[in-house]
């Protein structure tokens, strides 16, 4: 029954997607019925979604209510996995979507690249630190760092090693270079680990740190207090690409598959794409196939 329950979710999701697709989603869009849908999302979207997008969409689908989960997208992925209830994951990296991706739990067609971000080296306004950029790090007296299981820690691991400042983790996977790990590389600097980017954008702006790494879209509402040091480039990162999608929800009617096929559609719109442009994103993202982790 789980498997039926399933292919009828996915086959229904499928052909929704289609009628909302993005090229078709406009303001004259009929109204849906009333439903609620969840939304995992990475941690660096809080602000951009619960200040703009969510409520730009519910100009246009005002009964549908949007409750939000922010967390690493490790973490929401680990937790789609488990069984909780998601109906669209908007992940900050190719790897954890693929991974719900290769376990069936991501709805066919639903899939698309949302923005690019850029990874910041940051300091806190008036701390006077020596540091400039990645390639002296080891200057700072202490620094915020993500857990190598949270997209911005792998991004800032893999920029490491490509500047040749870490040795590469272990069979070609930065992201298990230890926090320790990343310590003794840069002379036993003190690093906080943090569970997540916002946790690292706090310890700086409040001066708990006097370096860490965030993302470019992190500073936005933060200039007064955060300084960007360094936009890392993207041929030590890689491109950040944000991919989202509708989600598997055997528990889901037919008003929230809708509403879930419906939403992700909207965040490929050009409501979106503008609104995403002014908290920092980059809406220029490449092909599926330049991005994969």
């Amino acid at each position: 029954m789980r498997k039926m329950r399933r292919m009828s979710i996915m086959i229904t999701a499928a052909m929704l997607a289609g009628v909302f697709s993005p090229a078709v989603h406009a303001d004259e869009t009929e109204p849906l019925a009333e439903t609620e849908i969840i939304v995992f999302a990475a941690k660096s979207l809080n602000t951009v979604l619960d200040e703009s997008i969510i409520p730009a969409y519910n100009e246009l689908q005002p009964n549908v209510k949007i409750t939000p989960s922010y967390d690493s997208s490790g973490t929401l992925m680990t937790q789609i996995e488990e069984g909780a209830a998601c109906d669209v994951f908007f992940s900050a990296a190719q790897k954890q979507m693929n991974e719900l991706e290769e376990k069936g739990l991501v709805v066919d067609g639903t899939r698309n690249d949302i923005v690019n971000n850029q990874v910041c080296v940051v300091t806190y306004d008036g701390s006077g630190t020596k540091v400039t950029g990645l390639e002296n790090l080891a200057d700072a007296a202490s620094m915020a760092l993500a857990d190598g299981s949270v997209p911005v820690g792998k991004y800032t691991r893999e920029a490491l090693v490509a500047a040749g400042m870490v040795q590469e983790g272990e069979d070609g996977d930065n992201s298990t270079i230890t926090t320790q790990e990343v310590s003794d590389a840069l002379d036993g600097l003190e690093i906080n680990e943090c569970a997540n980017v916002g946790a690292v954008a706090a310890a700086v702006s409040e001066g708990a740190n006097e370096v860490g790494t965030v993302y470019y879209s992190d500073t936005y509402g933060l200039e007064d207090k955060l300084v960007i040091l360094e936009k890392v480039p993207y041929d030590l990162t890689g491109n950040v690409i944000y991919p989202a999608a509708q989600i598997v929800n055997e528990e889901a009617d037919d008003a929230e598959i809708a509403a879930a096929a419906d939403f992700a559609a909207f965040l490929t719109s050009d409501t979106a794409k503008e609104i995403f442009d002014s908290y920092y994103f980059d809406t220029n993202v490449g092909g599926e196939e330049e991005t994969e982790e």
